[in-house]
């Protein structure tokens, strides 16, 4: 139960990790290379991981809910992948030769992907997205990409400056991009075919990351699907975070099939990665066996050894009993917060699907971005409660957000629950 949580005995602010913060700012802007991970008054110091515990550089161990977003879906040290990347190292790490551990993991994702009959690696999502985007450009002869306002697609800039809404209204972004809303079956067609002569693609994260992991609705997937068919243009999934939810992703379990599909995060085993793939015919532009015109694309570490080998021994223990166990998982965490919020009378929700959920800071409905911008002014009180969980043995996302991994239990399901009861009072 949750008295075999290890529990902290120092507050956040610990001593050596506020001695390498300072050295880190003399080097770093902020003292920082990576935004989501940062927080006031510094953030804390990892120095060991095992298992689903984290261990910070002043000796204080965790209960780790952010799983580095998603990425550690066997949390750390795990021992198939362990063996398999120390392996693959002795052999070769990196070189200018393609291995079979390339085609190893490639056989297993287009084998559970229906939609994948081909796939491209990357070194990462963001990397994924542009050459997804790219290759609908190339495919259709057309430049106009629609996406929904607000959504997270990785750092690539035009997709950056259209994420939010103060960039602009539904249907107006700069560098050919157009905006829909999340969930709005009508609104979101009748930008779609204003723009059908423009447009390569629609682009869709189907369990919202930037939306505390909101489900898109079937009929808002089947419209995408239907009108993009029917204008000529492609339908894109961003499945980087949303592709552990089931052995074929969220589409497998909605049952809409795109044309292309973005991957991430779960399919490197902990290591740098990112993919796209789909239709052949569409991935065919990619391919250097053909000459002439196609669409290049080059990288010093696509398709790595290290994480080829990596990503392969950790999809192989994906297997049904693991989805079964991390969506009973998932079930207890939410149902129990959310019944934790509801006695407290907070002004907040649980949201979510498997092994993906969050404390959104409203009890009204959430279907769009601007449900959730609304929100905006309540962000302290998820700061107040994210640095009471640091405080007492639970790391998770600054946002709210909490990922859960294999080597759980219902035992840190338990301590997770016991300590939000009691910092219930800061939402």
């Amino acid at each position: 139960m949750a008295s075999d949580i290890q529990s902290p005995d120092k507050r956040s602010t610990s001593s050596h990790s506020e001695q390498l913060y300072a050295r880190a700012r003399r080097v770093l802007p902020g003292g920082n290379s990576r935004d989501t991970i940062f927080y006031s008054p510094h953030p804390l110091y990892a120095d060991f991981g095992q298992g689903c515990r984290v261990t910070d550089v002043d000796g204080v161990e965790r209960i780790d809910f952010v799983n580095n977003y998603s990425s550690l879906i066997h949390g750390h040290g795990n021992p198939g992948i362990d063996i398999a990347v120390r392996r693959q190292f002795d052999r070769v790490a990196a070189v200018g030769m393609p291995t079979e551990q390339e085609i190893l993991l490639a056989e297993l994702l287009c084998e559970r992907i229906p939609s994948v009959e081909r796939i491209r690696f990357t070194n990462s999502g963001t990397e994924a997205i542009m050459m997804a985007l790219r290759a609908a450009r190339y495919f259709t002869g057309r430049g106009t990409i629609a996406k929904v306002e607000g959504a997270y697609h990785g750092s690539y800039l035009p997709l950056e400056t259209a994420s939010g809404p103060q960039r602009g209204e539904a249907g107006r972004s700069p560098e050919n991009i157009v905006l829909i809303s999340y969930n709005d079956v009508e609104g979101a067609r009748r930008i779609l075919e204003a723009n059908a002569d423009a447009l390569a693609c629609v682009l869709i994260d189907p369990l919202m990351s930037r939306l505390a992991y909101t489900p898109a609705s079937v009929e808002f997937m089947e419209m995408l699907r239907e009108t993009t068919r029917r204008i000529g243009a492609l339908l894109v999934f961003d499945e980087i975070y949303s592709f552990r939810v089931a052995p074929g992703g969220v589409q497998q379990k909605r049952g809409v099939t795109p044309d292309l599909t973005t991957l991430g995060k779960i399919i490197g085993g902990s290591f740098p990665i990112g993919a796209v793939g789909g239709r052949a015919e569409i991935m065919t532009v990619f391919d250097p066996s053909k000459g002439g015109d196609r669409l290049p694309h080059g990288g010093t570490y696509n398709a790595n050894p290290i994480s080829m080998a990596a990503g392969y021994a950790g999809m192989l223990q994906m297997t049904d009993d693991a989805y079964a166990h991390l969506d009973q998982l998932g079930d207890q965490a939410r149902m129990g917060l959310q019944e934790i919020l509801q006695e407290a009378d907070a002004d907040a929700q649980v949201i979510g699907e498997g092994s993906l959920l969050a404390i959104a800071p409203t009890r009204k409905p959430i279907s769009s971005w601007r449900d959730f911008a609304a929100c905006e002014a309540r962000s302290v009180s998820i700061a107040a409660f994210h640095r009471y969980m640091l405080d007492n043995g639970i790391l998770m996302a600054t946002h709210g957000t909490f990922v859960l991994s294999t080597p759980m239990s219902a035992n840190e399901i338990d301590a997770l629950l016991e300590t939000a009861r009691k910092g219930v009072r800061l939402l």
